[in-house]
């Protein structure tokens, strides 16, 4: 999946995610995508810093105070907190109606997605090429935004 930085002409941020740059192309120009703000599908990308990856054979180094931001041990501020909190009771919440597939999500979604079985919410493992390849069929995918343990691994 890909992850965008959006903005529209209300000028209001926010993020995307597509299985690739043409599934966000083609989504935009059929308008698609939408504001979660104010619902205007006139959106573009906001201009973004690329996430370069060091280089496996340096050590890390930090960046002096004027060159940016810095990493903080402090406390998470209290508003971010209970945001991620409420996302995951609603993800917990979600996976309560969603049956486990584990290995088998790519071929469960596809036999939904083409009328072979009917259709129910199912959450399982994926690689990124399997994702990517299930949104170019059209099929709905997502990742869900926190790590959950396979149910028959657990204690």
């Amino acid at each position: 999946m890909i992850v965008y930085d959006l903005h529209c002409n209300n000028g209001h941020r926010f993020e995307g995610w597509f299985g690739s740059s043409s599934d966000y192309q083609m989504q935009r120009d059929r308008g698609l995508v939408d504001c979660p703000e104010c619902g205007s599908n006139l959106v573009d990308k906001a201009p973004m810093a690329p996430a370069v990856a060091q280089k496996g054979n340096r050590g890390a180094t930090r960046a002096p105070a004027s060159e940016g931001a810095q990493l903080s041990n402090a406390p998470m501020p209290p508003e971010v907190a209970e945001a991620l909190t409420k996302l995951a009771k609603a993800q917990a919440k979600a996976l309560e109606s969603s049956q486990w597939v584990g290995e088998k999500f790519a071929e469960e979604a596809r036999s939904q997605h083409y009328g072979e079985k009917d259709e129910a919410p199912i959450h399982g493992k994926a690689t990124r090429e399997e994702a990517e390849n299930l949104a170019a069929e059209g099929i709905t995918v997502a990742p869900l935004l926190f790590p959950i343990s396979d149910p028959d691994k657990l204690n």
